[in-house]
């Protein structure tokens, strides 16, 4: 297989290697990123922090306990 890429065969599969690992780091750094969000965003709603768009659902529909919740934040 090698010999069929002719004299650039080195710079070829190193190529390869090289895109490889660039796209292996990026996809670990993703998911690495992704957990310490993950966490850091279940800390802030343990300390009683909502989300925007649950601060918007309460609004809409009053009745739910949420609206307690936000009334003790302000």
């Amino acid at each position: 297989m090698i010999a069929s890429l002719g004299p650039y065969a080195n710079f070829i599969l190193l190529s390869y290697a090289a895109a490889t690992l660039a796209a292996l780091g990026l996809t670990l750094w993703v998911i690495l990123d992704h957990r310490r969000l993950r966490h850091t965003l279940t800390a802030l709603e343990a300390r009683g922090l909502t989300r925007r768009s649950a601060r918007a659902a309460a609004r809409l529909a009053p009745e739910t306990p949420l609206e307690t919740t936000l009334e003790t934040q302000a």
